[in-house]
């Protein structure tokens, strides 16, 4: 997800730089032409290992009234960071459920519908930026906390003495969930930005500057659409 978030972070430098990253996942480079079956085929992937990873989840979570009791009750008793950490990743996993699954089954069913444009029209025209900032919030909180929850338990940063540091690990947590919370909403914000601009023109695919460069050089009378950023 972190790896992703970088990806689809392209936006902040220009239409260009996320249009160049869009080709490189579709096989362009390769293969000399779109081929967006590759995109279909890595969400296919994805979702796969999300619903792997969310079966063997549910077998820890409470899954009848009584379990559900007895957790609260731990929770309360000892009130432990890492069992309030824990509890936070159980939620934010239910909430990945219902929607990490919508947005794999978007880009499985239209793989094309991927760039500057195409992209910021789905996020403002579409409507889908309420479910992309909870969704954004969910992921970062439960992927941060699976990875830390990961290092305290096999030991990945212990001390020379075998003691794992949980306060740093801690805080370097946070600090990354809070880094891609502040990438994702200026990521969101630009493309909420760009969709509202290109509003009256929703459906238009995006031409980069140095086609439409080209293009205007072989045809002086052809005015481009492409703004300037």
């Amino acid at each position: 997800m972190w790896v992703h978030m970088f990806m689809v972070s392209s936006i902040l430098l220009g239409p260009d730089a996320m249009y160049f990253v869009t080709r490189l996942f579709e096989g362009e480079p390769i293969f000399g032409r779109r081929v967006p079956l590759i995109v279909s085929l890595i969400a296919a992937a994805v979702l796969l290992l999300f619903v792997v990873h969310a079966v063997t989840a549910l077998r820890k979570a409470p899954a009848s009234f009584a379990e559900y009791r007895a957790m609260h009750g731990h929770v309360r008793v000892f009130s432990h960071p890492d069992t309030l950490l824990w509890l936070l990743q159980v939620v934010t996993g239910f909430v990945l459920m219902l929607l990490a699954v919508a947005h794999l089954y978007q880009m499985l069913l239209n793989p094309a519908d991927i760039g500057p444009y195409a992209s910021a029209d789905r996020v403002w025209s579409g409507r889908w930026w309420p479910l992309y900032l909870i969704l954004l919030f969910a992921v970062e909180l439960h992927g941060g906390i699976g990875v830390y929850r990961l290092a305290v338990k096999w030991g990945w940063f212990t001390d020379r003495h075998g003691r794992i540091p949980r306060k740093r690990l801690v805080r370097a947590k946070w600090a990354l969930t809070t880094f891609f919370l502040v990438l994702g909403l200026l990521t969101l914000g630009a493309y909420m930005k760009l969709g509202y601009e290109h509003r009256h023109d929703a459906g238009e695919r995006y031409v980069p500057s140095a086609a439409a460069a080209s293009h205007e050089a072989r045809h002086p009378t052809w005015k481009s659409s492409t703004p300037t950023y």
